[in-house]
């Protein structure tokens, strides 16, 4: 048996890989042999940045199993992997955390104007400036997987009301407010004052937010977007912010990444744009490997998987709800 690795793991990693499956190969690929290398393994786990080609690696008929490294799979769920016979779990609530905190982070950073409060610091002004407050909003979670619950988690000691959407539903934890069938996005939209997306992208997601979307939500309402940009029609984004009808925007994600320089995002007052970091911890790596490594001992045992991904879907899910 091969494994291949594709995500930016030290030899103690693969050590931690190798003594829990002696008996396998490993090979580290990185970005720059991904593409080759998948073709030439039984199992992969990672993330490819580089273009792959999916279709040649099912007619190899060789891989059996991905373990994604990212909670999002819309860069490897083709047509032709998903009517595979080739297994796919996620890294769905492995960075969980690390995106709250993250989306929280922005969220009051906005509110408090932060960005404001930061080009007077560098033109060294020291005026006041109106703020806004994160305690008693209704917060709108679209999305209520392992990140969503997570966020819910961090929101809930600012006193907010919390709603959120999702495609199943159920387990409604106690400080969320309502949760509700994913049909019901408009009345989720019309009463928040801050949207938080954290859905996976999928076809049935793909542009949901868009100018007739962004009309719904209350005027002054702030969109923040952990999860991919392809959800959002950014010139309609644009359009919202520039003529207040949102106050605000936080996107770590963007449709075409590196956000281009052309992008009009870049020159609004009221958006905190960073650069696909809300994942990132000094543990992430040592926390997914030890996640593969479960993974790993269950798939040879013949057990269930974790984050099992319903490969139609796009996502992993339970049978009690979303992992």
């Amino acid at each position: 048996m091969r494994i291949v690795l594709c995500y930016p793991v030290e030899p103690r990693h693969i050590t931690q890989i190798q003594t829990a499956v002696p008996q396998v190969e490993i090979c580290d690929a990185g970005q720059e042999h991904v593409a080759q290398e998948l073709c030439n393994c039984d199992l992969f786990c990672g993330h490819p940045k580089v273009p792959v080609d999916w279709d040649g690696v099912v007619r190899q008929g060789r891989l059996k199993w991905i373990q994604s490294s990212a909670a999002g799979l819309d860069h490897l769920l083709v047509p032709s992997v998903v009517d595979s016979p080739i297994i796919v779990t996620s890294a769905s609530g492995v960075l969980s955390d690390q995106v709250a905190e993250h989306t929280v982070a922005l969220v009051t950073g906005l509110l408090r104007g932060l960005p404001a409060f930061f080009r007077a610091q560098q033109a060294k002004e020291y005026v006041r400036r109106p703020t806004r407050d994160l305690h008693h909003c209704t917060v709108g979670i679209v999305g209520f997987g392992g990140v969503g619950r997570r966020v819910a988690e961090l929101m809930a000691p600012y006193k907010t009301r919390i709603l959120a959407t999702d495609l199943f539903p159920v387990d409604k934890p106690p400080h969320v407010a309502e949760l509700w069938a994913a049909d019901r996005l408009d009345d989720l939209l019309a009463a928040v004052d801050v949207l938080i997306l954290c859905v996976p992208l999928t076809d049935r997601t793909r542009w949901m937010i868009n100018a007739k979307t962004l009309a719904k939500l209350k005027s002054g309402a702030v969109l923040a977007n952990m999860a991919r940009g392809k959800l959002v029609v950014e010139n309609d984004l644009v359009s919202a912010l520039e003529y207040g009808h949102l106050f605000g925007a936080v996107v770590d994600v963007a449709a075409e990444e590196p956000l281009p320089p052309t992008s009009r995002l870049w020159a609004l007052p009221n958006v905190i744009i960073t650069p696909h970091v809300a994942g990132q911890s000094r543990w992430r790596i040592d926390n997914m490997t030890d996640f593969f490594c479960e993974n790993l001992r269950r798939y040879l045992a013949g057990q269930t998987l974790l984050n099992l991904v319903d490969k139609w879907l796009g996502f992993p899910v339970r049978q009690a709800g979303r992992v």
